[in-house]
């Protein structure tokens, strides 16, 4: 099946916001891979370029793929440039894509067809991942889709790429992705808590969406790491509630700050081992502050596994 460009569709359109900032390349392929999807109905992309002029040139006025371009009128960051494409939009149904994701051709079809069976506001899909020379897939289950579950391990297959969304929970009881995160590091990680916290998230079993590691930008921005699982923590009081999910996120702070080679470290490690003792993110940030491994090592050790810090 191929989009269809005559007759009377029979499908609710979708708006796709793909933020992007200095990938000229690689958004081009975003948007290939979500116009090449086979859905009967409108896909329209909105292509928000966050700190960058907007690229006239990705315009398409096709009638059932059409593309538009914004700048982010938001706070500079994803959180601010994933806002403005979905205020820009008025399809009943949001989804996102990374700027150097690429969706397969039946990821909306599938997404769409099981949200309107289950009758729930949210669906994801799994991920491929693709770091270096090899790829392994990672699909989530319905049931690690729950807030405890969540705040004890991000779960990686709950890929911001794969998120499909009614709009009127996105603009009601799951609210816009938080502005105020510093550096709009883990913004997608507060929306998906909020997500589960809402209702039920259904999952599309099957690898959907191709990421592409190691183009992160925040890979190695480690002090804002560490300043935004501060406000995390905070804001979320599931991670109060069990010292197992606060000891992740202080082991996640403790190994930014060993890669900062800062003295914060060795109290960060201490505070991780109280709460989690068998939290291996802790040891992981002993061995970069004592300079047995460097953390672009340990990086890329978990990256090759499909994983993260």
């Amino acid at each position: 099946m191929t989009p269809s460009t005559e007759g009377t569709r029979t499908r609710r359109d979708v708006d796709v916001v793909i933020a992007t900032r200095h990938r000229p390349e690689m958004v081009r392929e975003a948007i290939a891979a979500v116009g090449a999807q086979e859905y009967d109905g409108t896909v329209r992309c909105l292509v928000v370029h966050d700190g960058t002029e907007p690229d006239a040139d990705l315009v398409s006025t096709d009638r059932d793929r059409p593309v538009q371009v914004l700048g982010n009128v938001g706070t500079p960051g994803l959180a601010g440039a994933r806002n403005t494409g979905v205020r820009a939009g008025s399809a009943p149904y949001v989804a996102f894509c990374d700027d150097d994701d690429l969706w397969r051709r039946d990821k909306v079809a599938l997404q769409v067809g099981l949200l309107e069976r289950e009758g729930v506001d949210t669906v994801v899909t799994g991920v491929r991942i693709h770091y270096g020379e090899g790829s392994v897939d990672r699909v989530p289950r319905p049931e690690e889709l729950r807030a405890e579950v969540l705040a004890r391990r991000r779960v990686v297959a709950a890929h911001p790429s794969t998120v499909l969304v009614r709009r009127s929970a996105l603009e009601g009881d799951i609210g816009p992705f938080d502005e105020a995160i510093p550096g709009s590091y883990g913004e997608d990680y507060d929306w998906m808590l909020r997500a589960v916290a809402v209702g039920p998230v259904a999952v599309v079993e099957a690898a959907l969406v191709d990421v592409r590691w190691g183009s992160s930008q925040f890979s190695r921005q480690w002090r804002t790491i560490v300043d935004a699982l501060d406000y995390l923590m905070a804001k979320h009081p599931v991670f109060q509630a069990d010292p197992r999910a606060v000891g992740r996120l202080h082991g996640q702070q403790a190994f930014a700050l060993a890669a900062l080679h800062r003295g914060g470290s060795v109290p960060a490690i201490a505070r991780t081992l109280r709460d989690a003792p068998t939290e291996p993110r802790a040891y992981l940030a002993a061995a970069v502050a004592l300079r047995l491994v460097s953390a672009d090592r340990v990086l890329d050790l978990v990256n090759r596994r499909g994983r993260g810090i």
